[in-house]
């Protein structure tokens, strides 16, 4: 969702009192396509951002603290070079477009007060920010530079007129109800009725057009030539009041949420005012429009780094377990073919069994098989070339050859179904974390189990530190403890507590550090998944069915098994789990256990889901 016309002349009209008169303390651009200016405004300190990326281009105060890199970009240094020190004289929007203009006064070089102004242009990916001379027009840098190459419209260069973006020709707000009509119908009746507004009437995004629509009682998917005069009047009556800036007394900024993404503090949207449109979806309601924007992109700009830091992972996991798969598939065909093979130790014995008839010469020899019962006859090849008793040999040293393959090939076959079963794990993992500390706590696995370069977190065992350290070294270790992982809480339709693993480290801490002896744990029989577990009183041996039941319930639910159906699930108790040595992380043993099949109730997924919290 990108900012429009009548909302952005909201937000610059919320803004203006706060910025002008601000005094320019510091420029920072902390990335590509992001500006930030600090400024000093009675008293206040302020920061406001002002970003020109393809999908979020927007401006807005904000809080977060960003790390600059260590050598500032060639568009940063020239605002610094002008910005610095200035005061914001106006901020204001070019009409309806999308364009805001900052203009700022500053002492030249030569001690003369001038005048500069900063154009932000929001236009997807064209998106620009351009500090310009307005006395002579000339434009002193752009944030995105390009030439007539790219725009036969205009060049953003040094030194180049600045040219404002070519019109689209819409009609600006108005007030008359047959001028509104005339202009919707010049065009073709069978036009959608939402897309004829967002044509024709300027800062009318699609989101605002389906709730003027929506206002009028008409359906998302009217077309022009099914409304008629009532129809058209009430559509009149919300572009009125929703996309004529002048016509609202007072804005109520809001964010929705869809079912699900309210807890993750994910918005699907927000608007001036409530919409209709989204009605049934969570709301939050906030004293400012700055305030909403602000939350909206910084909640987009964590989910984009939360997605982008989970893909890098998944690349790499996925790589690695291909890798596994295809040694997996290897060894296994070399054990299949081996196993084919110990029929020549039969064959061996029955040439043995039948030397008497064999002469140099034949090329095969029928003979009754005495190991089966209904004694079969079994042609055996063999080379004419040789005696029976070096057919026999050259049998039993092929039999002996698979019988060494298979010896050796299993300890690797039995060690790459490990690392798949890891890896698919570590899968897993990904695609539950929700959190960027669940995706460091899946990083910081990888580098310990040397799947990426990094410092490793386990403990360091090298003694040249000495026997005795001194006190800096240990406070130093003392600094270097690895955090506590925390593993999710959630609540039974009785109030018991249920704590569930979402990654392999929590799962070990959970299962080998939290879990009492007597608690009662519970996984998915031979499918990767979450270590889930229910604490138990002293001398309590099970909870009751539901928890244990709700308990499954999750235990599938965050497994390979979600969605499907019949589902079994061990459970057992804590003092049953074993940890072999130089075992995965995740990898657990068990022999003694209990095991019931369940389909989860998605109603009770759901219930449990919105019990969750951490463990912090």
């Amino acid at each position: 969702m990108a900012l429009d016309g009548v909302t952005l002349n909201h937000l610059v009209k919320e803004l203006a009192p706060q910025l002008i008169g601000a005094r320019i303390d510091k420029v920072n651009q902390p990335e590509k396509e992001e500006i930030h200016l600090f400024l000093r405004n009675q008293g206040r300190s302020l920061r406001l951002l002002l970003n020109v990326s393809a999908t979020s281009a927007r401006l807005h105060l904000t809080q977060e603290n960003k790390k600059n890199p260590a050598s500032p970009p060639m568009f940063c240094m020239i605002l610094r070079k002008h910005l610095e020190g200035s005061k914001i004289q106006n901020i204001e929007q070019i009409g309806l477009e999308r364009i805001v203009l900052i203009t700022f006064q500053n002492y030249n070089e030569y001690g003369d007060l001038a005048t500069l102004r900063l154009y932000l242009e929001i236009m997807g990916k064209h998106s620009n920010l351009i500090l310009v001379d307005p006395v002579k027009q000339v434009i002193l840098d752009g944030l995105k530079r390009y030439s007539h190459a790219v725009s036969r419209h205009r060049e953003v260069l040094p030194g180049r007129t600045y040219i404002l973006p070519p019109s689209q020709g819409k009609v600006d707000p108005l007030s008359d109800e047959e001028a509104f009509r005339s202009v919707l119908l010049q065009e073709e009746l069978s036009g959608k009725l939402t897309d004829l507004l967002v044509k024709h009437f300027n800062g009318v995004s699609p989101e605002l057009a389906r709730e003027i629509v929506v206002r009028a009682g008409l359906k998302l998917t009217v077309r022009l030539e099914q409304c008629g005069d009532i129809d058209l009047s009430r559509v009149f009556q919300g572009y009125l009041i929703l996309a004529n800036p002048a016509t609202l007394p007072q804005t109520e900024p809001c964010l929705y949420y869809h079912a699900g993404s309210a807890k993750s503090g994910l918005p699907t949207a927000f608007s001036f005012v409530p919409y209709q449109q989204y009605q049934g979806l969570a709301t939050e309601t906030f004293p400012s429009l700055d305030d909403a924007i602000e939350r909206f992109y910084h909640a987009k700009a964590s989910n984009n780094n939360l997605e982008a830091k989970r893909g890098s992972l998944h690349k790499i996991v996925r790589e690695n377990l291909d890798h596994m798969q295809k040694k997996l598939g290897i060894y296994e065909e070399t054990m299949a073919n081996a196993e084919k093979s110990f029929k020549y130790s039969r064959w061996g014995e029955l040439i043995t069994a039948n030397l008497y008839r064999i002469t140099l010469g034949m090329t095969e020899i029928v003979a009754e098989d005495y190991n089966e019962e209904t004694l079969p006859k079994i042609t055996i090849p063999l080379d004419p070339r040789l005696s029976g008793i070096d057919n026999s040999q050259h049998y039993y040293r092929r039999y002996n050859k698979a019988k060494a393959t298979l010896q050796k090939t299993e300890p690797l076959r039995s060690a790459s179904l490990n690392e798949v079963n890891y890896l698919e794990s570590v899968l897993l993992s990904l695609e539950q974390a929700s959190t960027s500390s669940e995706l460091e706590e899946i990083h910081k696995e990888l580098i310990d189990q040397e799947y990426l370069a990094g410092k490793h977190t386990h403990k360091n065992t090298s003694k040249k530190a000495g026997k005795f350290p001194n006190k800096g070294t240990a406070k130093k270790k003392q600094s270097n403890k690895p955090e506590v992982p925390q593993p999710k809480i959630y609540l039974s339709d009785s109030g018991r507590m249920i704590l569930v693993g979402k990654n392999n480290r929590q799962n070990d801490w959970l299962t080998l550090k939290k879990g009492r002896p007597h608690d009662l744990w519970l996984h998915v029989k031979n499918i990767p998944g979450s270590h889930v577990l229910i604490p138990l009183e002293d001398g309590e041996e099970f909870p009751d069915d539901l928890t244990l039941e709700e308990a499954a319930a999750l235990a599938i639910h965050f497994s390979q098994a979600k969605g499907s159906t019949l589902v079994p699930v061990d459970y057992t108790h804590v003092k049953n789990i074993k940890k072999p040595n130089a075992a995965k992380p995740g990898m657990v043993i068990y022999e003694t256990n209990w095991t019931l099949y369940l389909t989860p109730k998605p109603e009770v997924i759901e219930r449990l889901l919105a019990t969750e919290k951490s463990t912090e």
